[in-house]
């Protein structure tokens, strides 16, 4: 008998074999995540003009408050989602629950994975609380310092890749939840304003929703209303 033993050219050696286990938190994504995409799922894609949102960021910045986009987002998703409240729910298994709260899950990024902390009533708080929330749940997200309970009772879910060069994508859904908004990059482009073509920041929103719960149509109308009030900077 005779045994092959595998040789490597001198001064060479063999490749460690590098893995990712799926435990922990990776595990917990991984099976969240197969969840949400075994939902039978739709995309709307929307541009939308910032003009608006910017000048307002710029005036608000002058006076001392500097506000994120991201916040000005939440705002007009919470309060579409008032007007909207088929977004707002949760998928059981022979039913969909609309949940009266909004609740509002804001996608954090962390050096091994990914969280959502959640921005209670988000329907009642004016942009700068916003804003003010949604730094400390990322703070506390990265540093390991919230509590289960912060990342409870979620009803629709807000991912911002703004900070990327990446210019649109469609987002997993967040289980049982049936609505989740991607978030891209805010970009130069041109737009026709009164019939002239002229430079505008623009960013693009993707609605994803579980087709279970919401048709086409309604979904349509709630992402609008999203645009309609970041173009026209409705914000109480």
């Amino acid at each position: 008998m005779t045994t092959s033993v595998a040789t490597h050219p001198p001064g060479a050696s063999a490749a460690a074999r590098q893995t990712v286990p799926l435990t922990g938190l990776r595990g917990a994504i991984a099976r969240n995540m197969t969840q949400g995409w075994q939902a039978p799922r739709v995309a709307h894609s929307v541009d939308v003009d910032l003009s608006r949102v910017e000048t307002l960021r710029g005036e608000r910045a002058a006076a001392g408050d500097k506000l994120s986009l991201n916040a000005f987002v939440l705002h007009a998703v919470a309060q579409a989602l008032r007007a909207h409240p088929r977004l707002n729910a949760l998928i059981r298994e022979k039913e969909v629950e609309l949940i009266d709260d909004i609740n509002i899950g804001v996608a954090v990024a962390l050096d091994d994975g990914l969280m959502v902390p959640v921005i209670r009533h988000a329907d009642t708080k004016p942009v700068s609380v916003l804003a003010a929330e949604t730094r400390q749940l990322a703070e506390g997200a990265r540093a390991g310092a919230l509590t289960g309970g912060a990342y409870q009772r979620g009803t629709f879910t807000v991912t911002n890749l703004g900070s990327t060069p990446i210019d649109r994508f469609s987002p997993v859904l967040n289980p049982p939840q049936v609505g989740i908004l991607g978030v891209g990059r805010t970009r130069q482009q041109a737009v026709v304003k009164d019939g002239a073509v002229v430079a505008a920041p623009v960013v693009n929103l993707t609605l994803v929703f579980d087709h279970r719960a919401v048709d086409g149509y309604p979904a349509a109308l709630f992402l609008g209303e999203i645009a309609r009030r970041l173009e026209q900077a409705e914000f109480d």
